[in-house]
Formats: structure tokens, C-alpha cells, sequence
């Protein structure tokens, strides 16, 4: 009897087991769905969250070499441009604006000029909101560029903002008071680089093309101008116009010759000016993207095609193409390139870069020998004329298969069909020739009255290095 029991328990307790196991069993397969699914959605939101995160550091880590490589373009790439196209005493004066709007305009930057430029305003100036950088902190600004932080941003713009001014001291080189140059060019900063800036790219800006559709004056005249062809180029190139006329001609011009002191020098910089192209256009894309491939290719294609452009209209005129001839051509394709590098495909930016190598070449050769101005060192005839004609070309050749900044489907170019956007790229022109000279006329004559413009002629035939550095740039008795 005993052992009956003991048999009977032992079966009773295997068979509760084996009920227990069978309705685990039973309601396992649908706790563990269930478990599945919610681990598929975690999954997927983290998966989503780590997508963002690297395409914002991809993102942000191309932003920072692009503003790294448009600083290279004023130290030491235009520096050298520029010092060695000048007579050997004055290649430190001329070096000496470069690196200092270098520093002053990021200070100046930093103040106010940032918020001028990209802050809330109307639209043709922004507002007192973000001096001192107030409220431009880490975080994205959806406005601008929703990947990077406005910080990023912020010092990415500076950069184009530094070279500018410093692309107007090979107007005047070999004349002008540093004092005097410092207090214009933190003028000129002010009065006429931000309001170009705002009206181009900033939120509600009178030309900016991503603002059509915004009310008001916002994108009222969609200018095309993808890295600073009226910006950067028109400005600077047309205000070294007047400024070389205001100025008048350096000591002995015409009838004496001044030849570059080192076109090795001049070679280096245009070579450096080059590759930090990559940074100024392709850097415009806010992103490591296909824009960016896109206008990064433009940008190499435009300036081969000027090289030979400009090279094959001194070998027709010369006899012979010069090593000079060649880098300002490559520089000339580089200025036009810049507002269509993001709207146009590789053989448009061939066409344009070929034309403009051609037309500068007149510029610098024909028509500055015509008028007679002495712009030392052809800001006007590379940058102004360039970046005049490449802003007009953008309105032909841009492409909606490239950037449809207007919206899926809609032309953008002449070429494409949107035969109103030529209007519109030379209303943005004509506004910054005539902010340009207006406003360059203005403080020339502003600070000419307070403090003079000019060295005496003492000082211009010493040279600049010694008369406003008090040092030489090359020391032939030094042992």
C-alpha cells in the first residue's frame, strides 16, 4: 500500500509538471511575438537616432575641413597670390591685409557682423538679435543647415566673409595706409559685405532663391548664387574698382612696368587658392552629399577649362603661354564657377569655365589698357568681371537635374525653360555693383577726410614694408 502511494504521487506530481510545461509551452510562442515586435521597434528607432547622428557627424566633420579650406584660401593662399605679383618691397605690406582681415573680421564677426548678415531682420539686413553670437550655440538651425550645429555654420560663413575684403587689397597694393585699410575694410564689412550677405542667403533676404513662397519681399528676385558669385566676387571685385580709381595710380604707371617680383610665389598661392576651392563650393552643399560631389566637380572642371581658355588666348596674342597667364586663368574659372557650382552639370561648368578664362583675359588685357585704371593687381578684371559673368551664366545653364531648388519638376535655368531667371540674376548683380560702389564710395571718402588713404610718395617709393611694417620681406646682405 505504501509503495502504491508513493507510485501514485510520483505520477500525480509528473503529470501537474507536465500540464505546467505544456501551458508554458501553450503561451510562449505568443509572449515571445510579442517581445519580438516591441524589440524591432526599439531596434528601429536606435537604428534611425545612430543614422542621424553619423550623417550629423559626417556632416558636421566635412563643414569643418570646408571652413579649414576656405581659410587656406586667404593665409597662406591669396597671401602668396598676391605677394608675389607685387614689387619685392612691398610683398610684406601686402601679405600683412591679407592676415589681418584674418583677425579683425573674426572679431568683428563675433560682435555683430554674423547677426547683420544671418540673423532675423527684413529683407535686405539682418537684425541686432545674435550679436555677440547670442543664441548661435550647438544645436542645428533648421533655417540654415539642419545637420550641423549653427556654430559650424557661424564659422563656416566667417570664412568667406574674411577673404572677401582681402580680395579688394590687390586693388590698391602698393598705396594705401595700413591704418586706413583696417579702418575701410571694417567699414566696407559692415556696410556693404552684410547686407549682400542677408539678401543672398539669409532667412527672408530679398534674393534668396530657397525663400520663394515665403510672403513679403522674401525671394522676391531668386538670385542664383550657390557660393558667393555676387556675394564674394561682385562686391570685392567692383568696390577694388572704385577703390583703384579713387585711389589713383601707383607712382610711374603706366610708364613704368611692374612686373610680378616672384611668379614662384604667385604660383604656390593660386595652386593653394585651388584646393581650397573644394572647401568654398562644394562646402556651400551644408552636407556631405551628392550636391556637394556635385559642385566639388563643377568647381575642378570650371577652373581647368579657364586655365586653357585664358592660356589659349595668350598663346594667339603672345606666341607663347605664360606660367602667370595660366594661374590667373585657372583663378578667373574659379570666380565664375562659384554661383553655379551647385546647379550645373560637369559640361555646363566646362562651357563656363572656358568662356570665362577668354573673357577676363580681355579684361585684364584689353580693357583695363583702354580705361587706364590702375588695378594693381586685376581684382576687377578676375573677380568682378568673372564673378559678373559667372553669375549671369548661372541663370543659363542651371539645372533642376542638379539642384531643383525651386521644387521637384520645376525648371530653374534658361536653358530648361525658366527663361525669367536671367532677369533675375542680373537684378542681383545690378544690386551688388550698386551697393558696392555706393557703399565703397562712401567710406572711401569717409575715411580719406578723417585719417588719409594714401602713403606719401616718400613712403610709396620706400614701400610699404618699410614704411608701415618697418621691416623687409627679404634680407640680400644677411649672412
Amino acid at each position: 500500500m505504501r509503495r502504491r502511494r508513493v507510485v501514485s504521487w510520483l505520477a500525480g506530481w509528473l503529470l501537474c509538471c507536465g500540464l505546467a510545461a505544456g501551458v508554458a509551452a501553450a503561451q510562449a510562442p505568443a509572449v515571445s511575438q510579442a517581445d519580438r515586435i516591441t524589440a524591432l521597434e526599439k531596434s528601429t528607432a536606435e537604428n534611425a537616432i545612430a543614422i542621424a547622428r553619423a550623417q550629423s557627424a559626417g556632416d558636421n566633420a566635412w563643414m569643418l575641413v570646408s571652413a579649414a579650406l576656405v581659410l587656406m584660401m586667404s593665409g597662406p593662399g591669396l597671401a602668396l597670390f598676391y605677394g608675389g605679383l607685387v614689387r619685392k618691397k612691398n610683398i610684406l605690406g601686402t601679405m600683412m591685409q591679407t592676415f589681418a582681415m584674418m583677425a579683425v573680421v573674426t572679431v568683428l564677426w563675433a560682435l555683430v557682423t554674423y547677426s547683420l548678415a544671418f540673423g532675423s531682420g527684413n529683407a535686405f539686413m539682418g537684425g541686432l538679435h545674435n550679436i555677440f553670437l547670442h543664441g548661435v550655440g550647438l544645436a542645428p538651425d533648421p533655417a540654415y543647415a539642419p545637420t550641423i550645429p549653427l556654430q559650424t555654420y557661424m564659422v563656416y560663413q566667417l570664412m568667406f566673409a574674411i577673404i572677401t575684403p582681402a580680395l579688394i587689397t590687390g586693388a590698391f597694393a602698393e598705396r594705401m595706409k595700413f591704418s586706413a585699410m583696417l579702418v575701410f575694410m571694417i567699414l566696407w564689412t559692415i556696410v556693404v559685405y552684410s547686407p549682400m550677405a542677408h539678401m543672398v542667403w539669409g532667412v527672408g533676404g530679398l534674393l534668396n532663391a530657397g525663400a520663394v513662397g515665403a510672403g513679403g519681399l522674401a525671394g522676391r528676385f531668386p538670385c542664383l548664387d550657390f557660393a558667393g558669385g555676387t556675394v564674394v566676387h561682385v562686391t570685392s571685385g567692383v568696390s577694388a574698382l572704385v577703390t583703384a580709381i579713387f585711389l589713383g595710380k601707383r607712382i610711374g604707371f603706366p610708364q613704368k612696368a611692374f612686373p610680378p617680383h616672384s611668379v614662384v610665389l604667385s604660383f604656390v598661392g593660386a595652386c593653394l587658392l585651388w584646393v581650397g576651392w573644394f572647401g568654398f563650393n562644394a562646402g556651400s552643399a551644408l552636407a556631405a552629399n551628392g550636391l556637394a560631389t556635385s559642385a566639388f566637380i563643377a568647381t575642378q572642371f570650371g577652373a581647368a577649362a579657364a586655365a586653357i581658355g585664358w592660356s589659349a588666348a595668350e598663346w594667339l596674342r603672345n606666341g607663347k603661354p605664360s606660367a602667370l597667364g595660366g594661374i590667373s586663368g585657372a583663378v578667373a574659372g574659379l570666380v565664375a564657377i562659384t554661383p553655379a557650382s551647385g546647379f550645373v552639370t560637369p559640361m555646363s561648368a566646362l562651357w563656363i569655365g572656358l568662356i570665362a578664362g577668354g573673357f577676363c583675359f580681355l579684361m585684364v588685357v584689353k580693357v583695363k589698357n583702354i580705361f587706364g585704371y590702375d588695378d594693381s593687381l586685376d581684382a576687377f578684371g578676375v573677380h568682378g568681371a568673372g564673378g559678373t559673368l559667372g553669375a549671369i551664366l548661372t541663370g543659363f545653364f542651371a539645372s533642376s537635374v542638379i539642384n531643383p531648388i525651386f521644387g521637384r519638376g520645376k525648371a530653374i535655368g534658361f536653358f530648361e525653360g525658366n527663361h525669367g531667371q536671367v532677369l533675375n540674376q542680373l537684378i542681383g548683380v545690378s544690386i551688388a555693383w550698386t551697393i558696392s560702389i555706393a557703399g565703397t564710395l562712401i567710406i572711401l571718402f569717409v575715411v580719406d577726410q578723417l585719417i588719409g588713404l594714401r602713403v606719401s610718395e616718400e613712403d610709396e617709393r620706400a614701400g610699404l614694408d618699410l614704411s608701415q611694417h618697418g621691416e623687409e620681406g627679404y634680407d640680400w646682405e644677411g649672412g
